[in-house]
């Protein structure tokens, strides 16, 4: 065992973490590790007077977690610029979709109202965020929002009626499947048919709302899920990689084995070597 920075060797921590009255930089960073963000700048007040180098990196650390921290709330605020221009209502609610491109599996949408009081950071459009951020930041949504619906429709009511109108159906479902009707309907570029609520559609909109970005997060994850049970059920096509979407290791796989029950049959159609 090494020597601890300002104290002899063998000279033991009181209670475990300080000695000659300074708690001990290994503590010091277990204390950096459970702060929340808001609470780093005390931390840095707190310890940037401590002259131990080790010290000094953690207040550096703290410094530019603390940064990032500024530059994520300026983001969040530009992309609730449509949340504010229709702030006098009470429910607005984003709309988005994931699936709409694959060869196999379902479309999904998601309808989400968010909190005005429950500020989430780091939400994105889904494809922007890694699959780990997705799924935490699906919990927070799940548990910080007023109201969360999900909709869906599977391969063969694809195959039925095309897939925009399979997608506008999944929509439908999803506001249907809200607790609360919303006041307003901010959507990612569309404009969805026999719905009675206002609509806004946004091109670009899970880039550009924090409550269509919330909504695409949920549509993915909850997609992304069933693609995984389903990859359990015909694990040749790869389901849990390519998610049902064209890569060259599934197209290979419908060429060798043709079709499973979930291939979109007016997708794969045109799909050279496949019956």
């Amino acid at each position: 065992m090494g020597t601890m920075e300002g104290l002899k060797e063998g000279q033991p921590f009181e209670n475990g973490c300080t000695a000659f009255g300074k708690k001990s930089i290994a503590c010091i960073g277990d204390e950096l590790k459970a702060l929340k963000e808001e609470e780093l700048t005390g931390f840095i007040e707190k310890y940037e007077g401590d002259t131990r180098e080790g010290v000094r990196k953690l207040v550096k650390r703290a410094g530019a977690l603390y940064d990032k921290y500024q530059k994520e709330l300026e983001r969040i605020e530009r992309m609730s610029e449509y949340e504010r221009r229709y702030g006098e209502l009470e429910f607005i609610c984003g709309i988005d979709e994931a699936g709409r491109g694959p060869l196999a599996g379902p479309v999904y949408a998601a309808a989400v109202i968010l909190d005005k009081n429950r500020r989430i950071l780091y939400v994105n459009d889904s494809k922007a965020l890694s699959p780990a951020k997705r799924e935490e930041l699906y919990d927070e949504i799940m548990e910080k929002a007023v109201s969360v619906g999900v909709g869906f429709c599977d391969s063969k009511r694809i195959d039925e009626i095309n897939i925009l109108q399979a997608t506008y159906e999944a929509m439908r479902m999803a506001i249907q499947n809200l607790t609360k009707k919303p006041d307003i309907l901010l959507n990612d570029a569309v404009r969805i048919p026999l719905v009675d609520i206002r609509q806004v559609p946004i091109i670009k909109g899970d880039a550009k709302s924090v409550s269509i970005a919330a909504a695409s997060i949920i549509a993915k994850v909850s997609r992304d899920r069933v693609m995984e049970e389903y990859a359990g059920l015909y694990p040749e096509y790869d389901f849990s990689g390519n998610k049902g979407y064209g890569t060259a290791r599934h197209i290979e796989a419908l060429r060798k084995y043709g079709p499973c029950p979930i291939h979109r049959r007016s997708f794969i159609g045109g799909i050279e070597g496949i019956s």
